[in-house]
């Protein structure tokens, strides 16, 4: 793989550019400084969930067999990050709450899932 896409720092720039972009566009039709809010605290929270998924799924797969160890690990990783960001967007008050995190969700589902059937499949789970 190259150097430049294994970079974890480069990982967690671009789930913070992407995902926050998204929050910011996702709430642009509300007054300032909500758009700037949502985008910076999705941004923030997008680039924390990376390292977070990556690391539960594989912690928890660590720990489960047989049928189990195929679907409890992607979905107790996504549920984990799900209850962050609508938690976290609820008390900061982000008005598009539901649109703002269900792309994010989306897009964190498919890499855990994804992820973890790449481990699965490997045989280093």
């Amino acid at each position: 793989m190259s150097r430049g896409l294994g970079s974890t720092p480069l990982h967690l720039l671009f789930a913070f550019v992407a995902m926050g972009g998204w929050a910011g566009w996702a709430n642009a039709a509300y007054p300032a400084p909500e758009p700037l809010v949502a985008g910076l605290l999705q941004g923030t929270l997008s680039a924390a969930l990376t390292l977070y998924l990556k690391h539960a799924v594989e912690w928890l797969a660590a720990r489960t067999r047989g049928h189990v160890a195929l679907w409890l690990p992607p979905l107790g990783a996504l549920a984990g990050s799900a209850g962050v960001l609508v938690g976290l967007h609820a008390l900061a008050g982000t008005p598009a709450l539901l649109v703002t995190v269900a792309v994010p969700l989306l897009v964190s589902g498919s890499y855990v899932t994804l992820y973890h059937l790449a481990l699965w499949r490997s045989g280093r789970t």
